[in-house]
């Protein structure tokens, strides 16, 4: 179940649209086709944390296009014919407002209708250093009429609620008069809910229009939602020069209007600045009227006194900043810098700044996932954000202390007494969601709160948010872990987390699922650390946070207790981390149940239960805990893990690449680091998952971020000290970003010399470089030697080899055994079927065969089918002999014994002893595996664990080879490095990929114990 490739897998690689990424600065599209305006309306949308404006055609009608404000959200009742205590009351939906980007045209008494006419050239650009939408239309009329329009917008990033737009048309060939119309209209509601819980809403209520009017110096409408109480008011003003003259104002039905004409000549344009301000209350606040309207012109009148041309300049500055810490460059992949730079700018643009909101999933793009904000804000989105706009990484937090009482009331609906417990999803920080196994059984968002508190602190040195804010959150959600948990006895008093959900959504209700205990752990280690930091430096403080939260003197040390025996068991046979007490106990989902047409995921095409009952990972679980608290853990478990949950997981969340990336990198996989980095940086550009219509994964284009600095720099956090070990990507010839850390400004630049550590700002800092410390001072660059992506198995000791398709051709014997047994039954039987049984044992074969069966098969029935199919297969095999051996296949394995490395035989057939007999190569194999030896078949690892164990050795020292995916996604989930033998296309999970074993040549492995054969082609 490894990741899909994406489009642009090269440096060379074009953005969409076709155009070569040459400037990393712009991003550039030229599609005309209206089903590609909903994505790009999310790409090119602007926003300022507060403000967020979707990127339409000013003169174009859109289904799609709306105008979103942080603050703007309806509260609609969830309605259940089964309430139970503590189930969410209601939702809360950010609903599109009120869109004045609208400038409609006409020539003449004839309206403008860009469908009606030829677009001769169209091209728009998101100019990522000034912060600008800016677009060009050359289109012809059916009159004849050709006019080139041209307009540009900012959402300002200084005034939250500014909208800018300078807007021209110019006559190509056109003569007579010209009505631009501006107008705001009110008819947008929000995206009704259909079958994809991701995309739409239920509302009750909405908004409704309070007020409008409109004159030659300004035009507003009012309007209010119907349950929530927040009342808005958007303001539209405008400039022009001497070719276009005011004509009317007035209401419309859908909103106001105001009206300008002039007369064009070929040649001739004319040009309309428009300012827009949106002022808004907050929920059920009793402000006068008219203060919102005056709020709204004292934002215009600022705007206008300013002019378009100097809040733009105001915009490039403020994105300086960014860039300027980012200090981003790759070189030699421009594509891959305009990517990374496009992610960045959408992540800096939706993120709250005033402490009132934090960063939906969709940031302010579009309207999926209902405007929501979920733990994803703090575990990826902060963690991109901290080392470059820490303000930012402080309003999110600040947003969540300023919900905490909603989470000590979350917490009491669910029965703990004291503590807090922040909601699954949510805008106003009551729970929204209302399917509490896969909602408000997610405690691990307590830890994930608490985990970002701790990183934006180390990295900042903010102590005061610390003691002001950041301690109480710490403490209050501590406690509920002494509640969901307990010292248990039937595990030696370990402690046990029972009945929750993890990351992992496509499992639910689980005891000791990883993530949440790693995490919890770490929660719970630094609540005790830091209220024992208070009591000894800032006692007055701490006292005060006691009393105000009745916090006991004997709860830190309980916390302490708790961490310290937290259960955190390792599977003995896989060498893994369970991701929950009953996960592995779980067959593997079907492949043919994975495999979908289209981009659909399991979670709309199956009921949850199956899913639950299931070893299927919707995303990483075990793996992101290994990324975000994993530095105890040695590098050769992480690389189990990764090698058995990338079999499971099938990523269906957009948080998932980014974590594989980072990992893979860790580990040393280096072409499956580049691969899901890919698929982290191009999920919107290139609509991976299918839904960037409605809007952008904020948290998947962090994890961009995360996957270069994370991954390829190695960035972590030890004991407060930043601590990196750069790698490069084969696909570079260097890479350069910056970070921010304390008073100090560190450059990275990595080359295949290594890497250079540069202090652009500060005096001096002290960091890990590999581990060990380096002390950095201004004026005095540090060169040192890259981490490489060095391979973390032991010397290799052994191959395990399948026996079908790999050493001998049997596939066509069994194939005719099945065929002739279907043929008894009734049953169809095609090539299909055939395919799909190749490294299936004999009962898993029969099982997919009878699939197609008109009636039902008693398990006798099934024995005496099993055993006939065998015994045609068997008098097939008795006439096999050396000549069936595949041509190759005994000089390699005589290779891999002449290398001095142990052989073993992993086959599903349980003719396997017999066959090696005939085949003359009996005395080769240091041991046999077959289906008379294991309980589960292919994709399970036990057949080369089994093997591995026979030989004697770990299954990291064994390489495995075979010739179908479930083989390959066995081997991978032993631990095992996989060469597949076949097409490339069919074996796309294998690390190595040989068209015939005749190509074998165990050299290529054993010459260097290293990564670079990974991921080749033979």
């Amino acid at each position: 179940m490894d990741h899909q490739t994406t489009a642009a897998t090269s440096p060379d690689a074009s953005t969409p649209g076709g155009q070569p990424a040459g400037d990393p600065w712009l991003l550039v599209r030229h599609g005309t086709d209206p089903a590609g305006f909903a994505q790009d309306e999310s790409l090119f949308a602007l926003a300022n944390g507060t403000l967020g404006v979707r990127g339409n055609l000013e003169e174009a009608d859109s289904a799609s296009q709306a105008t979103l404000l942080s603050g703007v959200w309806e509260r609609t009742p969830i309605e259940y014919h089964e309430r139970f205590p503590g189930f969410a009351s209601h939702t809360d939906t950010r609903i599109p407002v009120a869109d004045a980007t609208h400038i409609r045209l006409r020539l003449g008494d004839t309206p403008v209708q860009l469908d009606q006419g030829e677009w001769l050239h169209f091209e728009r650009i998101l100019d990522l250093r000034r912060g600008c939408y800016r677009r060009v239309l050359r289109w012809r009329s059916p009159q004849g009429a050709t006019l080139e329009i041209e307009a540009e917008r900012i959402v300002s990033l200084e005034e939250a609620g500014l909208l800018a737009i300078r807007y021209r048309v110019r006559s190509v060939d056109y003569r007579g008069p010209i009505t631009l119309e501006s107008s705001i209209g009110t008819t947008r509601e929000a995206v009704g809910q259909g079958n994809d819980p991701r995309i739409g809403s239920r509302i009750q209520g909405g908004l409704v229009n309070r007020d409008a009017e409109a004159d030659a110096e300004l035009a507003w409408v009012g309007q209010q939602t119907t349950h929530s109480g927040i009342r808005l008011v958007c303001a539209q003003r405008h400039r022009h020069a001497a070719e276009l003259a005011f004509r009317d104002a007035g209401r419309t039905p859908d909103g106001v209007m105001q009206a300008y004409t002039g007369t064009l000549a070929p040649g001739q344009a004319v040009s309309l600045d428009k300012y827009i301000a949106y002022a808004f209350t907050v929920p059920f606040a009793t402000d006068p009227a008219d203060t919102l309207l005056a709020r709204a012109q004292a934002t215009l009148t600022a705007a206008i006194a300013l002019g378009y041309p100097a809040l733009l300049d105001r915009q490039a500055q403020a994105l300086s900043a960014l860039w300027a810490q980012a200090d981003l460059a790759i070189a030699g992949d421009p594509a891959t810098e305009q990517a990374l730079r496009l992610n960045l700018f959408h992540l800096f643009q939706s993120s709250g700044r005033d402490g009132r909101s934090s960063t939906a999933a969709k940031g302010l793009t579009g309207e999926g996932y209902e405007g929501h904000y979920f733990w994803d804000a703090e575990a990826f989105m902060l963690p991109a954000l901290v080392t470059l706009a820490p303000e930012l990484a402080r309003a999110m937090l600040t947003w969540r202390h300023r919900t905490l009482g909603h989470a000590r009331r979350h917490a009491r609906e669910l029965d703990h007494p004291r503590g807090a417990l922040y909601a699954w999803r949510t805008i106003s920080g009551d729970e929204c969601s209302a399917y509490f196994p896969g909602g408000s059984a997610q405690y691990h968002i307590n830890a994930a709160v608490a985990w970002a508190i701790r990183l934006y602190v180390d990295a900042s040195g903010d102590q005061a948010f610390l003691l002001e804010r950041g301690a109480e959150m710490i403490f209050e959600t501590a406690r509920i872990w002494l509640d969901v948990g307990h010292f248990n006895p039937r595990h030696g008093g370990a402690f046990c987390i029972h009945e929750v959900t993890g990351p992992d959504e496509y499992s639910a209700l689980v005891d000791n699922n990883h993530y949440t205990n790693r995490m919890a752990q770490r929660h719970l280690r630094d609540a005790a650390a830091t209220a024992e930091w208070m009591a000894l430096t800032h006692p007055a403080d701490y006292a005060a946070l006691a009393a105000r939260i009745g916090l006991h003197a004997d709860e830190p040390a309980q916390w302490r207790a708790a961490a310290k025996a937290m259960y955190l068991p390792v599977d003995a046979a896989l060498g893994i981390f369970p991701q929950d007490d009953g996960f592995l106990d779980k067959p593997r989902l079907p492949s043919e149940l994975v495999a979908a047409p289209g981009k659909q995921p399991l979670l709309l095409r199956m009921h949850p239960l199956s899913l639950y009952r299931h070893q299927v990972c919707k995303q990483a679980d075990t793996l992101l805990a290994l990324m975000l608290a994993g530095e105890q853990v040695d590098v050769a478990a992480k690389r189990r893990n990764f090698d058995y949950y990338e079999g499971v997981t099938v990523h269906d969340s957009t948080l998932s690449a980014s974590t594989f990336a980072v990992l893979a990198a860790e580990v040393g996989h280096a072409g499956k680091a580049w691969r899901y980095f890919l698929d982290t940086l191009r999920v919107d550009l290139d609509d991976l998952h299918g839904n960037a219509a409605h809007g952008l994964h904020m948290a998947a284009m962090a994890g961009s971020w995360l996957a270069l600095t994370w991954g390829y720099g190695g960035l972590r956090v030890h004991d407060g000290m930043p601590a990196l070990a750069p790698r490069l990507p084969a696909a570079w010839q260097g890479y350069r970003f910056g970070l921010r850390w304390r008073g100090t400004r560190l450059r990275v630049e990595v080359d295949r010399d290594g890497v250079r550590y540069t202090l652009t700002e500060g005096s001096a800092l002290t960091f890990l470089h590999d581990g060990l410390p380096q002390r950095l001072h201004a004026g005095q660059p540090l060169r040192l030697p890259c981490a490489g992506f060095v391979d973390a198995l032991p010397p290799l000791k052994a191959v395990v080899f399948d026996l079908d398709g790999v050493i001998a051709d049997t596939a066509v014997v069994h194939h005719a055994a099945w065929k002739r047994l279907a043929d008894e039954i009734g049953v169809p039987f095609d090539d299909a079927t055939g395919e799909r049984m190749k490294g299936v044992d004999r009962r898993g074969s029969l099982e997919i065969l009878l699939q197609a069966a008109t009636h039902s098969y008693t398990e006798a029935e099934k024995h005496t089918l099993a055993t006939r199919k065998n015994e045609y297969y068997r008098e097939q095999i008795e006439h096999f002999g050396p000549r069936d051996l595949l041509p190759g296949a005994r000089a390699a394995i005589e290779q891999v014994r002449q290398a001095g490395l142990k052989v073993a035989l992993a086959s599903a057939s349980r003719n396997a002893g017999l066959l090696l007999e005939r085949l003359g190569i009996a005395d080769l194999f240091d041991a046999v595996v077959d289906a008379n030896r294991i309980s589960r078949s292919k994709p399970d690892p036990e057949i080369f664990l089994a093997a591995a164990n026979a030989l004697g050795v770990a299954p990291e020292e064994c390489i495995g080879v075979e010739d179908a995916a479930a083989g390959i996604a066995s081997i991978h989930a032993a631990g095992m490095a996989a060469v597949g033998i076949g097409q490339a296309q069919a074996l796309a999970e294998a690390d190595l990929v040989l068209p015939s074993i005749a190509t074998f040549d165990i050299h290529t492995f054993t010459t260097t114990r290293n990564d670079n054969w990974r991921g080749h082609i033979g």
